[in-house]
């Protein structure tokens, strides 16, 4: 998920311009589109970078907002960063990914500090409970002979193993609860690691049988902090599914207990 800066300029506001050419492989896709939460990752990345000049070492994308215009397809990217703010402690840059003619994403990213490893004054943290620091023995990563090898294509870069038994309708009839446990092969996981796994489940709508394309329309991730070295932890929520559209909330929790991600989504339900 490297960047090469190409240009900078000045933008019709005024603020400063950055424009960086990426790319994203098809390791780094669903199916055959590109994965939501590993472009949003490049965009955040694009913003860090374009301020890295003027910001403390520690700055990092605490919260990004991304809109999803269309799916791309692997290969070249551009993205543009304009920098609305450079603040003492936060700034503020808008990032658009386009790739050809088209912008597929527009994000707002905030950068600033994250938490650092003081422990909160309050935490409601649901994941611990229910899951280990390490996945179980015997649960199987993605990979040749697992039920999504041919669906979820960043297992080619990353660890993932999902709970299966997690991914249909509940035996209580209660709401969807996906669990699973993600790390990047050999290198411990970063920022940008764990905001791409707050968007790394399978849709919600495999509760209810639908287990289509379920493109996401908007996700806004929050950075908590960074992550410890180690098994990133996921769990998937879901309010309501409707006939058409659907939520999605992830709480990523790092090795020592601590939630380093939180994100939400409005995706469209797979058709029938």
């Amino acid at each position: 998920m490297t960047l090469a800066r190409t240009d900078d300029a000045t933008g019709r506001d005024g603020g400063d311009v950055a424009v960086f050419a990426g790319a994203l492989n098809e390791h780094w896709t669903i199916g055959p589109k590109v994965h939501g939460g590993a472009m949003l990752a490049l965009c955040a990345n694009a913003a860090r970078t374009a301020v890295a000049g003027d910001a403390a070492p520690e700055i990092e994308p605490v919260a990004v907002s991304a809109s999803y215009l269309w799916a791309p397809d692997p290969g070249p990217m551009q993205l543009v960063a304009t920098i609305r703010k450079r603040g003492r402690r936060v700034s503020l840059v808008d990032v658009e990914l386009n790739q050809g003619e088209r912008t597929a994403v527009r994000a707002a990213i905030t950068l600033a500090e994250p938490e650092h490893q003081a422990p909160p004054l309050l935490s409601f943290n649901p994941v611990v409970p229910l899951m280990t620091p390490e996945p179980p023995p015997g649960l199987e990563p993605i990979g040749p002979g697992h039920p999504m090898e041919h669906i979820v294509h960043l297992a080619h870069g990353c660890d993932i193993r999902p709970a299966l038994s997690t991914l249909g309708p509940r035996s209580d009839g209660g709401p969807p609860v996906i669990e699973m446990w993600v790390r990047p092969k050999d290198v411990a996981p970063d920022v940008l690691f764990a905001l791409l796994c707050g968007d790394v489940s399978a849709p919600v709508t495999y509760a209810v049988d639908r287990t289509g394309w379920a493109p996401t329309v908007q996700l806004t991730a929050y950075l908590r902090a960074i992550p410890a070295d180690g098994w990133l932890r996921v769990i998937c929520t879901c309010m309501q599914i409707g006939q058409d559209w659907f939520d999605a909330d992830h709480i990523v929790v790092d090795r020592d207990g601590r939630i380093v991600v939180q994100t939400r989504q409005l995706a469209m339900v797979p058709a029938q």
